[in-house]
């Protein structure tokens, strides 16, 4: 079985390569991707590899920052955004402690997102509110699938991590069809390039499976789908602009979190 151990030396040769690749390419955009990927990467290594104990800490960690970038691009409350923020950190606390009491956990959650809008008579906005609220439950407590993985999730993420960007810098070169009126910048070989890659990936981690197979090659795409339709929705480009090249956050583990939610009903 692959640990976290024995994904460091492929982790830092990737990161290697991948910081040649984009010098050569003198993208400004994709040297500024690489450098929040190599600050990132060997982060996340380290709470891997404390268990998960480690994965539930950089997993809440996450979630918070997620929160308050989805309640800013929903326009939810202070109040809103507080309480799903709990509720997330609830979520991975709960897999990580007490992962049999999780069915029970995630229904006390989701009674606490609807009742902040309902306990406060909010007729105008009551329905947006408690809607986008479990929509942030759903989606964002997906992060509390990486607690159990280990070097699963590791793996997942790089891989992912891979296929995002090989598909933004390929798309454009390779040309052709449109993939999503959702997100008319991204085209159907770029998707196709990132895949590639990104199984790649998988397999010079060892970590080649079917179910990751799918995740990488059918849920990365699609999250980063689901988030253009939400940013879409909002009337907004990025989901924050405070990471360098990348937006925000949310616009960095869009990917991830549908490839989480394939993994975990393929597995």
């Amino acid at each position: 079985m692959t640990t976290v151990a024995d994904l460091v030396p492929f982790l830092g040769g990737a990161l290697v390569a991948g910081g040649v690749a984009v010098a050569v390419s003198r993208r400004r955009e994709l040297v500024l991707r690489w450098c929040v990927w190599a600050a990132g990467v060997p982060l996340l290594t380290g709470a891997f590899w404390l268990g998960p104990g480690g994965a539930a800490a950089v997993a809440a960690l996450v979630g918070v920052v997620a929160v308050v970038e989805f309640g800013g691009l929903l326009r939810l409350t202070p109040v809103d955004r507080a309480v799903l923020a709990a509720s997330v950190v609830a979520l991975v606390l709960a897999v990580w402690l007490v992962p049999g009491e999780l069915p029970r956990v995630a229904a006390a959650c989701a009674l606490a997102v609807v009742g902040v809008p309902l306990l406060a008579g909010d007729a105008a906005h009551g329905l947006r509110r408690a809607g986008a609220g479990l929509l942030g439950l759903v989606w964002l407590g997906l992060l509390a699938a990486l607690v159990p993985l280990g070097a699963t999730g590791l793996a997942l993420f790089t891989a992912v991590s891979v296929a995002d960007i090989v598909a933004y810098a390929a798309g454009p070169r390779l040309g052709g069809p449109r993939l999503s009126p959702l997100s008319p910048a991204k085209r159907w070989s770029g998707t196709v390039a990132g895949a590639a890659a990104g199984l790649g990936a998988l397999a010079a981690l060892s970590a080649w499976s079917l179910p990751l197979v799918i995740a990488v090659a059918v849920g990365g795409p699609l999250g980063d789908l689901f988030e253009s339709m939400v940013k879409r929705g909002a009337g907004v480009k990025d989901a924050g602009r405070w990471l360098a090249g990348s937006g925000g956050l949310l616009d960095r583990i869009d990917s991830l979190l549908l490839a989480l939610a394939v993994l975990l009903v393929l597995r």
